[in-house]
């Protein structure tokens, strides 16, 4: 359902009354009634407007309905410069919607305090694009009038705030995501930083963006530096083979080896390198896994060859273990594929340097190493289960 059809509640409507006021006191008090006037407001006169600019607006507002006053504050909103109303018409529009949680903030947050904020730009022009710093009060924080002089005092003097700190002082874990993204897409400007920083901060803000439906994703090109967007993630187009591959790693494994799956079904159509990774990675565990409940070892630096090998003797899925050659032959082909598979994530994964010249795999290919990782998957345990059970 659109947002435009949804009804403010009663404290929204009052804080949109009391924004919508403020936006329009900013102007000369003989100018408040005609621009009252021109948004559908009542009349009234200068000599009203004079004794309390921001009580005349008020006092027009105050009758109208929740819908009325919704309908004004966008309006002033594509007039006015007002931060503070652009925060809160962007908070109770994206109530409903596709939110990432509170964990994913803060972990996005403590990777940005691991960076330089602003990167190549003056941090103050920086932080000023995104806040209003140089109108916002201080108050509560230090004796400085203004946010711009209290972050200017100890980000450029004193260096005694870390990136964190700031982001904290400005209200990073209560704004709106539309604000929370612009901070995204602003760190990853290609005048910020340079391309390898780009794109390794692109990757990590990924790994938690995409548990919560986004990622950061290249949109268009700035003299053939990439330039970032937030997007929403594709949904993956689901077949009835990932909703019984879906059922038999849940059965199996609802933590690390089903969260695996749908990392890497979320991933195949928008971000093919990473699903290629997620893939073997959904081997390994499961490998992995089986072989820690059959009481087997395995070595943490074994591959995932090695680790198919060792499970294979353990569940008798070894070309040797069976004398019917159609089963050599299918087994001999499944061994095949796990080595397959750990080839391509080497040539294609997010896991290595692509470098300039190497092939960028396309949707189609994640989406057979994908399948081909979760129909492995599948029957490992059911081989498992199988055996286990006899």
């Amino acid at each position: 359902m659109s947002n435009r059809t949804v009804i403010p509640d009663r404290a929204t409507t009052a804080r949109l009354r009391q924004l919508i006021a403020s936006a329009i006191s900013c102007h000369k008090s003989y100018s408040v009634p005609g621009i009252c006037t021109g948004y559908g407001l009542a009349e009234g006169t200068e000599e009203e407007a004079f004794r309390s600019k921001f009580k005349y607006v008020m006092a027009r507002l105050a009758p109208l309905p929740a819908t009325e006053v919704l309908r004004i504050a966008r309006a002033v909103q594509n007039e006015e410069d007002s931060a503070d109303l652009d925060e809160a018409l962007a908070k109770f529009d994206e109530q409903g919607g596709q939110r990432i949680t509170p964990l994913t903030r803060q972990r996005i947050v403590a990777e940005i305090d691991a960076v330089p904020l602003s990167g190549n730009l003056d941090e103050i022009e920086f932080l000023k694009k995104l806040w209003p710093i140089d109108k916002l009060n201080s108050s509560g924080f230090g004796s400085e009038t203004t946010m711009k002089d209290y972050i200017f005092r100890h980000r450029i003097r004193n260096s005694d705030m870390s990136n964190k700190d700031v982001l904290d002082t400005l209200g990073i874990q209560e704004c709106s995501q539309k604000q929370f993204f612009q901070l995204l897409e602003a760190m990853l400007d290609p005048l910020c930083r340079d391309l390898p920083e780009q794109a390794d901060l692109a990757t990590r803000l990924n790994r938690h963006l995409f548990h919560d439906g986004y990622h950061v994703d290249v949109v268009r090109r700035m003299s053939g530096a990439p330039v970032y967007a937030v997007r929403p993630l594709a949904k993956p187009s689901a077949t009835p083979a990932d909703d019984e591959i879906s059922k038999a790693l849940l059965a199996f494994n609802p933590g690390e080896i089903h969260a695996r799956w749908q990392e890497a079904l979320t991933r195949r159509a928008s971000d093919p390198r990473a699903a290629i990774t997620s893939a073997r990675t959904l081997l390994e565990d499961t490998c992995k896994w089986i072989l820690h409940e059959a009481n087997d070892t395995f070595e943490d630096d074994d591959d995932l060859p090695a680790l198919y090998r060792r499970l294979a003797k353990v569940l008798k899925l070894a070309p040797d273990d069976h004398t019917e050659k159609v089963f050599k032959q299918i087994l001999g082909s499944c061994q095949s594929i796990v080595e397959s598979l750990g080839a391509i994530r080497n040539k294609l994964g997010d896991a290595h340097s692509q470098g300039p010249m190497r092939a960028k795999p396309q949707p189609r290919h994640a989406e057979l190493a994908v399948n081909l990782a979760g129909t492995m998957a599948t029957f490992l345990i059911a081989t498992w289960e199988a055996r286990r059970t006899s």
